[in-house]
């Protein structure tokens, strides 16, 4: 190689030099705007933090009750999502109030997309409201206030929705998903179906080698650090640390892509980080009493479905007196809320299956592969898929009979039976589980029940000792000025603020990128060097998710250790022989309760006329199926709504449904056997029962194997041969009653 092949145009290095000069030129640019992107993430926090009620919502809304002006002031406040143009709202639809959850980022994140909780149900007809917060807790503010609050808004929107058919359908996102449910266990009167997104329920559970975050508090040795940060705080915590927390599980993303992808694609990355980040970096105050509360009772206590919390009048929060249909969405891929602390809440109350259907309970879950915690919320992906779906099947899901099921989607296609009836581009199932399935997901042996049952006593005997001792001696030094003073240097803060406008360099850099943007030059996407930029940073990604890992390994390996001591487990009193309680007793109550309710519906197994004879054989055969599918419910509803004469009311026909299938479920053979004395003389409306039930059998595929004998068994109990009625037949009149 010489001199003279290097100059030569076309020599072997000339196209290197090329390329090379392409990348340091575009390498330059994207240095700049990269800068000034992040001088503009900086001014938007400080015109986000200025601002009175900060949120990131991108629908108007109609305040309708401010929290800070009831009598137990709160800093919470309900408002009506005005519909934007070209969106109909049925008001006769069930409303949708979405709960912001407040766990130490900005309020909004529930209707942050047009694709959003919010915007598929809107998209659905259904009224939707809002429950978020300001940045501030009013004096005095705790949990148990916030929930009495919670109610009143609840209250407020059912008064608004008179002619609803049904009671609203809460969303509870992350830490607003546990909050709902211990409302709803309160005031269960108050709740339609419940949709827990991303949210624990039990916070010990988990897997060996995975979702490390359950282990901090032991590791701290508890929940005195949350009560130093409070104190240090003036009475007030944080919410930045939370954050923080939430950054430190993924630092290849805090410190490296988050960054990293907007700088490579600095040209049209900056307006979806710009609008992530001021919701992710308006952090919010919460008050001593309500983090402690948090982390005692449920991160390190356990104590929710254990059902050990007490509100100050006595009562218990017991997970098993809500009679509203559940729904919970989690992720494998969510390190924050893994599918075993969303869901193994269901193993601490309910021995089986049978017992969830004795409280009348209804749980649906779906478990999303891959998306992480964040994205269940935020992911327009998830929102037209799996929040949509629910957004518009929730009548499916209010009136599925008791028991456990799993929500699958399959998608719509050129191939789907009757797509006439699916609503959105998903097929909803819901396919009937046991418990065995959800612990088949993994879950604690005894032995790790111990351990955290450990960790728990160490936290409270530390809390105690903080209080006691170093406690007094903190709020004296604490003044209010110099808790704000440390809440403004917290480095997640700093990091806004420093590259801000306020700091006099970044006006250099602004001009810089005015001047970039006319004469901008991108580099070709088959520059080599952009391809070893590329390289270089999935090895930065590889380095840092190592370290996690290995951090994350030891973390574990001391957790286990440590509490795993028989010397530290006999010191705090744990019985070397104690197992966690999974199978919490029936209250005598309850019992009573279920004895004389079941002795009702035995009672009254022959009564009622047609439509009860066409539910409880519609309800027989459906079962050898093990799921539910939307398109029958869709089939049904269309059913209903042509159907001559009064139409019952959604609560009604849900209340038929279960009747029908309590009574299944006590005595099928007796259910079954006084069936032909409910029907009337009416061949014709016997056929056209008949023809409903396979109509809506058939609308999500053909009718075989067992649910085909069991249709010739139905229409035989109805005087008909099981071809008969299926053309030319009216449907049958829902108020016909055997004579």
């Amino acid at each position: 190689m010489t001199m003279e092949n290097l100059n030569l145009p076309g020599g072997p290095l000339s196209g290197v030099v090329a390329a090379a000069v392409e990348y340091m030129v575009d390498a330059g640019q994207r240095s700049v705007l990269f800068l000034d992107i992040m001088r503009q993430r900086g001014d938007q926090y400080r015109e986000h933090v200025a601002q009175t009620a900060p949120h990131v919502l991108q629908y108007a809304a109609e305040l309708i009750i401010d929290g800070r002006k009831l009598d137990e002031p709160v800093n919470y406040a309900l408002v009506r999502i005005i519909p934007p143009k070209g969106v109909e709202i049925d008001l006769e639809r069930r409303p949708f109030i979405v709960v912001d959850p407040r766990a130490g980022h900005g309020p909004g994140i529930g209707g942050f997309k047009a694709d959003s909780e919010i915007g598929v149900a809107m998209k659905a007809g259904h009224p939707c409201y809002f429950i978020g917060f300001l940045p501030e807790p009013m004096p005095g503010q705790t949990i148990e206030r916030i929930a009495r609050a919670e109610a009143l808004f609840i209250e407020k929107v059912i008064s608004l929705h008179p002619k609803a058919d049904g009671k609203p359908c809460v969303i509870g996102n992350c830490q607003a998903g546990w909050a709902v449910m211990i409302l709803a266990s309160l005031r269960p009167e108050l709740f339609g179906p419940l949709i827990i997104a991303g949210a624990p329920l039990a916070y010990w559970a988990g897997v060996h080698g995975k979702y490390p975050m359950r282990y901090s508090g032991g590791l701290l040795g508890g929940s005195w650090l949350t009560a130093l940060a409070s104190d240090l705080g003036a009475g007030k915590f944080d919410g930045a640390w939370l954050v923080q927390n939430f950054e430190n599980q993924n630092p290849s993303n805090t410190l490296w892509t988050k960054q990293y992808n907007v700088y490579s694609k600095v040209d049209t990355e900056a307006d979806r980080y710009l609008d992530f980040e001021r919701w992710w970096g308006g952090h919010v105050n919460l008050n001593a009493e309500e983090i402690q509360f948090i982390v005692d009772e449920l991160f390190i206590g356990n104590n929710l479905a254990a059902g050990k919390i007490e509100m100050s009048d006595g009562q218990k929060v017991d997970l098993r007196n809500i009679r509203s249909p559940i729904v919970v969405f989690c992720s494998k891929g969510d390190n924050v809320t893994p599918p075993q602390q969303a869901l193994d809440w269901i193993l601490d109350c309910y021995a089986d299956v049978n017992e969830i259907r004795a409280y009348g309970q209804t749980i649906v879950y779906t478990v999303h592969e891959s998306i992480g915690h964040l994205g269940i919320f935020v992911s327009g992906g998830v929102a037209k898929k799996e929040h949509a779906e629910f957004s518009s099947n929730i009548d499916l899901i209010d009136i599925l009979p008791p028991g456990l099921y799993e929500a699958t989607f399959e998608a719509k296609g050129e191939e789907t039976t009757s797509s006439d009836l699916v609503v959105g581009q998903w097929v909803m199932r819901c396919e009937a589980r046991t418990l065995d399935d959800i612990r088949a997901m993994g879950g604690n042996s005894p032995e790790d029940e111990r351990r955290f049952a450990a960790a728990k006593r160490v936290s409270e005997m530390n809390l105690a000792a903080y209080r006691k001792f170093v406690q007094p001696w903190i709020k004296k030094m604490v003044t209010p000025q110099m808790a704000e003073t440390m809440r403004n240097l917290h480095p997640l803060r700093l990091q806004y603020e420093v590259l801000s406008s306020q700091n006099p360099w970044m006006g250099a850099v602004k001009t810089a990128a005015d001047e970039i943007e006319e004469k901008r030059k991108p580099v070709a996407e088959d520059n080599p060097f952009l391809a070893f930029q590329e390289q270089m940073s999935k090895q930065i990604v590889h380095v840092l998710d190592s370290w996690r890992d290995a951090q994350e390994a030891l973390s574990e390996t001391i957790f286990l250790n440590v509490y795993g001591s028989p010397a530290l487990q006999a010191a705090v009193g744990i019985d070397p022989n104690w197992e966690s309680s999974r199978k919490r007793e029936m209250s005598a109550e309850h019992r009573t309760m279920l004895e004389k309710r079941i002795a009702e519906l035995k009672s009254r197994v022959g009564e009622g006329g047609l439509r009860e004879a066409a539910i409880r054989g519609l309800l027989y055969i459906g079962s050898a199926r093990g799921m539910v599918d939307e398109r029958s419910i869709e089939a049904l509803r269309r059913i209903r709504r042509d159907a001559g004469g009064s139409r019952l009311t959604l609560p009604e026909f849900k209340m038929l449904v279960r009747e029908q299938f309590f009574m299944l479920l006590l005595d099928q053979q007796g259910a079954l056997a006084a069936i032909p004395k409910m029907l009337p003389e009416d061949v014709a409306q016997r056929l056209a029962a008949v023809a409903m039930i396979r109509e809506v059998l058939s609308a999500s595929g053909e009718i075989t194997g067992e649910r085909a004998s069991r249709l010739r068994r139905i229409a035989a109990l109805f005087g008909v041969e099981a071809g008969e009625g299926t053309s030319n037949i009216t449907p049958f009149d829902p108020k016909a009653k055997a004579s």
